[in-house]
């Protein structure tokens, strides 16, 4: 297992790659950061934004956002250009040896919550989803969109983009719709849970084409989270972990810290173990704890500490063995 974080609110050199470092985190999961003209999709702009990393000691693993999608998600026209981006960040990866591009087909309105600032464990904040006040909200430009409608669009998609990610080499890690539910402002949402993960990866079959097992999207589903991995992972379908828990129904839900959910994560950890996940895995949608401002919901520093600790000590306890760094000792 590879334990990665994320850096979307930290894509430049500061104290949280230390901070990283020094908890023997080296693998990096990037947002798109455009640092020079042309698209940031481009193999100029990402092999810049690689060798950044590279120079802080950390390795590019996962790219965990994509080029411009609604057309291509909505059916729309202008959908075949933005395909067009896809191929182009696909094979860029490819030449440069980044494994896994985590892609969603969430339309128009991707993650989302009801609420920000939920008071959980000792004051601490997270995010939460409340279905009463999701209704509340019209409906979006698109009006109604079908479930139908999404799944031809998906596989219009798959199809011009799975066979570039074969030639390239780069695993396309599907992540389930969140929150759950459907429809969201009229747009209908399709990968749901386990069932709708699998006939996605069915459209177009490919061992390039898997999931990124979300365990708070897929709990907050109502999925068993041990058989979930077992069924994926028992396919090999799945390329990359987001290691959370929830609280609640799909109806209304609440994030929580790592070891305070619905979900056995000792026994989600063996699994992945059993199964021989051997892939990158983060903890996702930290609380915000005591000091911390909120200004990056889900991404605060202190709560990735804590989850990120948890996680690597349930690894230990699973089976996983971790290369340690060795220091010499101060005399």
């Amino acid at each position: 297992m590879q334990v990665a974080e994320a850096y979307f609110f930290h894509d430049y050199v500061c104290d949280f790659w230390d901070l990283t470092k020094q908890m023997g985190i080296t693998d990096a999961v990037i947002p798109l950061t455009s640092l020079m003209e042309g698209p940031a999709w481009g193999v100029e702009n990402l092999s810049k934004v690689k060798q950044m990393y590279e120079n802080e000691g950390l390795r590019v693993t996962v790219i965990e956002n994509m080029p411009p999608s609604n057309k291509i998600k909505l059916g729309l026209p202008g959908r075949d250009e933005e395909i067009e981006y896809f191929k182009t960040l696909i094979r860029s990866m490819g030449l440069l040896g980044i494994p896994v591009l985590c892609y969603n087909f969430m339309a128009e309105i991707g993650w989302f919550r009801t609420s920000m600032n939920m008071p959980t464990r000792g004051g601490a904040l997270v995010s939460g989803y409340s279905r009463q006040a999701m209704e509340a909200l019209p409906l979006t430009e698109y009006g109604h969109v079908s479930e139908e409608q999404m799944w031809d669009n998906l596989k219009y998609f798959l199809e011009r983009i799975v066979p570039v990610a074969e030639e390239a080499k780069v695993k396309l890690a599907l992540h389930p719709d969140d929150p759950p539910v459907t429809p969201l402002r009229g747009i209908s949402r399709i990968i749901r849970g386990a069932e709708g993960l699998q006939r996605a990866i069915d459209l177009v079959p490919s061992p390039y084409s898997g999931i990124t097992f979300c365990q708070g999207t897929l709990a907050t589903a109502g999925e068993d989270i041990p058989s979930a991995i077992r069924q994926f992972g028992k396919q090999d379908k799945i390329f990359f972990v987001h290691f959370r828990d929830v609280a609640g129904t799909s109806d209304n839900f609440y994030e929580t810290f790592h070891d305070d959910g619905k979900t056995d994560m000792l026994e989600a950890m063996k699994t992945y173990y059993e199964v021989g996940f051997n892939g990158p895995v983060r903890a996702d949608h930290v609380p915000t704890m005591a000091g911390e401002p909120n200004h990056y919901p889900g991404y605060e520093i202190m709560g990735r500490l804590f989850g990120n600790g948890y996680m690597i000590g349930l690894m230990e306890a699973a089976g996983y063995k971790r290369e340690k760094s060795h220091v010499q000792t101060v005399k």
